[in-house]
């Protein structure tokens, strides 16, 4: 692939992933990444940036295995990058040791624990412990950006320039750009986070389902303490993560409201947010009701099968869709870069 084009639509977490791969194993690529936005500004501002040791099914565990190994040797190699260790607590009203064990990857070690290191929050005492190995958590804006710094000696970074067409042709693809100018590529690249409806991108998005969820989290204003870990609610799918930096708690859970426009999803809280929120809150951790006063709200694409999405997007073989991350951008994305930068290799072997 020696010369060739690639562009990554996309500069959040998995499109500058899918770049530092390419430019990892393909040296001589000319690389351009695009991003309507600035670098790591739509759903990686917003992450919780929470790396769990877990998942549901064969694939989703060899990719949150490989992920983690990925992060944990990035952070070896430069440990100034925003990723920090976190203890994870598990409670559970419902699951048993045989559950976990099948949810959490053998890494992890579940093991059964007691209410006494937890967080005085109200957490129900009937409910079940468990320590589980092999969580940290990250700000992902922030990692992004210091990608992005590496990676602007091998690759083009364009911000602020949205893609308003894609032509793909037997040699070549044409970006057509806000601009009015073009981009022509040998191979693209689609990260496009929750911006899957969007007119340029929506004909190359897979059609298996995806669809946009709303994606909140409350900033609880109490303190962690200085040995606080995560506390993840197995039944609620939900979790509260200590920002000991910002000096308040995060409570992310799962929210409804399907079919979110990211252009609008990030106007604030709404009321049903709250009362979703609150009604989570109360079941698991009511002693923290009282401290919600704000939080993030945004969106994120998530696909039928509730795993990513990675696959060729058009018939001439030269567009690949790396996405649908089903909340997990952040924790699956080096596996989704190299699920992704396979193909585009792939692809170019095929048209030799």
């Amino acid at each position: 692939m020696a010369g060739n084009r690639i562009a990554v639509v996309g500069a959040g977490i998995i499109g500058c992933l899918v770049a530092r791969e390419l430019a990892a194993r393909e040296p001589q690529a000319a690389i351009t990444v695009l991003d309507r936005d600035a670098i790591g500004c739509g759903a990686s501002r917003r992450s919780a940036g929470l790396h769990l040791p877990r998942g549901a099914g064969e694939r989703l565990r060899h990719m949150t295995r490989y992920s983690q190994d990925y992060y944990e040797e990035l952070g070896r190699q430069r440990p100034s990058l925003p990723i920090h260790p976190t203890d994870v607590s598990v409670v559970s009203a419902t699951a048993d040791d045989r559950a976990i064990r099948a949810t959490y990857l053998d890494g992890a070690r579940p093991v059964r624990t007691g209410h006494q290191d937890l967080p005085d929050f109200g957490i129900p005492q009937d409910a079940a412990v468990w320590g589980v190995d092999g969580g940290h958590r990250t700000d992902v804006h922030g990692l992004v950006r210091a990608l992005a710094r590496d990676l602007r000696q091998r690759a083009d970074f364009h911000e602020g320039l949205g893609v308003t067409g894609i032509e793909p042709l037997a040699d070549r693809v044409v970006l057509r750009l806000s601009t009015g100018d073009t981009l022509t590529a040998d191979r693209v690249v689609l990260a496009p986070g929750p911006w899957t409806a969007d007119p340029a991108l929506a004909p190359f998005v897979p059609p298996s389902g995806i669809r946009v969820k709303r994606v909140v989290a409350l900033h609880i204003e109490r303190s962690p303490g200085e040995g606080d870990g995560t506390v993840v609610f197995q039944d609620e799918d939900a979790f509260l993560l200590p920002l000991h930096e910002r000096g308040h708690w995060l409570y992310s859970f799962t929210r409804t409201e399907w079919d979110v426009d990211p252009g609008t999803a990030a106007r604030g809280l709404s009321a049903a947010d709250v009362e979703e929120a609150h009604d989570s809150l109360r079941r698991w951790a009511p002693e923290l009701v009282k401290y919600r006063a704000s939080g993030r709200v945004f969106c994120d694409a998530y696909s039928a099968q509730r795993e990513p999405v990675v696959q060729v997007a058009d018939d001439a073989g030269r567009v690949v869709f790396a996405g649908a991350a089903n909340g997990c951008g952040y924790r699956l994305a080096p596996a989704i870069a190299r699920e992704a930068v396979d193909l585009v290799l792939n692809m170019a072997e095929d048209h030799r």
